[in-house]
């Protein structure tokens, strides 16, 4: 059973940065071939909408929504078996709820993952 838990959620003002942080347990290997992982996020009354993904194979194939490119960048360390999202140049538009999702197969920006964390709050505001 793959799990993940999120964590780097927070307050921050307008312009600000902030990491988050996805660890990822249940996956014999971060280097997997068949898995991808994806950055979510739900703000109050809206649809859950794909922000960043990542292939977990080799190639580490990307994919980011128009509204975070040049501004959010998805990593991943493998021997920590953690993905982060690190976003800077923050607005308020980005207040949301932010889920790590883990699926077996390729990146997507849908919401049809497998498994999905709790989610961790990013309030951004001055």
């Amino acid at each position: 059973q793959v799990q993940l838990v999120e964590s780097g959620g927070g307050l921050v003002q307008p312009g600000g940065s902030l990491r988050l942080s996805c660890a990822v347990s249940g996956l014999r290997s971060l280097r997997s071939d068949d898995y991808a992982i994806g950055w979510f996020r739900q703000a109050p009354g809206k649809e859950r909408e794909g922000v960043s993904c990542m292939s977990m194979n080799e190639g580490s194939t990307t994919y980011y929504t128009d509204s975070v490119k040049g501004r959010f960048i998805i990593s991943r360390d493998n021997a920590k078996n953690t993905v982060y999202l690190q976003m800077n140049s923050l607005k308020p538009e980005d207040t949301a709820v932010y889920y790590c999702a883990a699926r077996n197969g390729p990146i997507s920006p849908r919401v049809i993952y497998d498994y999905w964390g709790q989610g961790t709050q990013v309030t951004v505001s001055s």
